[in-house]
């Protein structure tokens, strides 16, 4: 899972044209080891000039599986992860992974991680690992929804806006992601709801035999840029609302069943509550065929100007 040689920078260019978008970010994921449980991996630009909390998210299973053993009954694939975001990361250093041995078990091993900066940390995080074994097995059903070819991408949103971050985002975004109902992006419509249903899916082929671990972790990268955003639909809130402040505060996921994200992934999402400044984002995945793979669960800081004077 680490990389044989380090990373190359502390902060990585942009994608060329030859590893594309989700080279660059499987480039990202491969971390240098530096001690038996310490890890260093590079950061990747983003638009906010700040690091992206669902790479430091991705970066940090990956450190935590590392140190898991793949000895006995065989390999162990994350099956819950809990984390607090708890300082923006700097592009202008490279992210350091501590990680702790809290428990091997027979079937169970639990990791707990922290993220560092500069000595500093900027997430902490417990995961837990899991043996394949068999079980009492069922899931939610996923709603009905148009197959994903039938509904427009962001990147064809981004394609047509002649601006510098949209710009960014079409030669930078690993994920192509295919809202039901449309997109936040330019304009929040007329619908207020708390739910919404979106297709994500790795935008390029991925490199055969790539772990289950690995999967699991482009699902958490994947899924950071998209939870918060049934409670902005619900209050008529867009990405361009001028004074938006939005920020990731903790972040859940529990993954139920193998995860390929090379395939469509349907998102059901809902937003239970928003309180504060705070907003709570829910979701449930699903594989295209309707098999329920993952629950996702995101609790985040959203503030724009007129909230000031509530």
């Amino acid at each position: 899972m680490s990389a044989e040689t380090p990373p190359s920078s502390d902060v990585l260019d942009l994608p060329t044209d030859a590893e594309g978008p989700l080279g660059h970010l499987l480039r990202a994921l491969r971390l240098e080891r530096t001690g038996p449980n310490a890890f260093v991996g590079p950061t990747l630009p983003t638009i906010q000039q700040r690091v992206y909390g669902g790479q430091v998210l991705a970066q940090a299973i990956i450190a935590a599986a590392d140190t898991v053993p793949a000895a006995g009954e065989g390999a162990r694939s994350p099956h819950s992860v809990h984390g607090y975001f708890l300082r923006p990361g700097s592009l202008d250093h490279p992210v350091e992974f501590a990680v702790e041995r809290l428990h091997d078990g027979r079937s169970f091993s639990t990791r707990r991680t922290h993220a560092l900066q500069q000595d500093t940390p900027i997430l902490s995080m417990i995961s837990s690992y899991q043996v394949d074994q068999p079980g009492r097995d069922h899931g939610s059903v996923a709603p009905a929804a148009p197959a994903p070819e039938s509904v427009p991408s962001a990147l064809e949103t981004f394609e047509q806006v002649d601006h510098p971050a949209a710009q960014f985002m079409v030669r930078t975004a690993p994920f192509e992601i295919r809202h039901v109902g449309g997109d936040l992006y330019l304009d929040a419509g007329e619908a207020r709801t708390d739910q919404q249903l979106l297709w994500i899916r790795a935008r390029s082929e991925l490199p055969a035999g790539l772990s289950q671990v690995h999967h699991r972790a482009l699902l958490a990268y994947a899924c950071d840029q998209v939870m918060l955003e049934p409670v902005l639909r619900r209050h008529g809130i867009s990405w361009r609302t001028r004074g938006l402040s939005l920020a990731s505060l903790d972040h859940a996921m529990w993954w139920h069943r193998p995860v390929d994200v090379g395939q469509w992934l349907l998102f059901a999402q809902e937003s239970p509550s928003a309180h504060g400044g705070r907003g709570l984002g829910t979701a449930r995945v699903f594989a295209e065929d309707g098999t329920h793979v993952a629950t996702l669960a995101q609790e985040g800081m959203v503030r724009v100007p007129e909230d000031a004077g509530a």
